[in-house]
């Protein structure tokens, strides 16, 4: 978490020291997609946390202070952001960057959800394999016990 909230520091002071020095908002435009990455990481990473079944089984809270200054903290600078869009970009910039955001969310989803579907096709295949195995050692087992019956007659 806190690796995250590092990097989503890093970007953010790069992108307020490119434009604090005259520069244009796309000059930042890495350290945009870095902050945009970060907090993702950092939303998914509290989100599993919360949803996990080891906090769950050993009654742990999981709304930690530290998660909840972090993602706070982020709240602030990304606020500062739209606020820099919006006096420095062009007119309708801070719109197009949330749609551009809102779209991203979207896409990361729809990428998570394939690579879900994809890890539990790779994971039946393996059962599968498995199964096969467990059956063909039972055929194996069954065939070395019959001749072995048959050479004790």
């Amino acid at each position: 978490m806190l690796a995250e909230l590092a990097a989503f520091n890093a970007a953010f002071a790069t992108v307020k020291a490119t434009l604090s020095a005259g520069r244009d908002i796309a000059d930042c435009a890495a350290g945009i997609g870095k902050m945009m990455g970060a907090e993702a990481e950092l939303k998914d990473k509290v989100e599993k946390k919360q949803n996990s079944i080891w906090f769950a089984l050993a009654g742990k809270d999981t709304n930690d202070f530290e998660e909840f200054m972090a993602l706070e903290k982020i709240r602030t600078q990304r606020t500062e952001l739209l606020q820099t869009l919006q006096l420095y970009g062009r007119p309708g910039l801070k719109d197009d960057f949330l749609k551009f955001e809102a779209d991203q969310r979207v896409k990361r989803k729809e990428e998570k959800l394939e690579r879900d579907k994809a890890q539990q096709k790779i994971m039946m295949y393996f059962l599968y394999g498995i199964l096969v195995v467990i059956v063909l050692g039972g055929v194996v087992g069954l065939f070395y016990m019959a001749l072995s019956l048959r050479g004790l007659r």
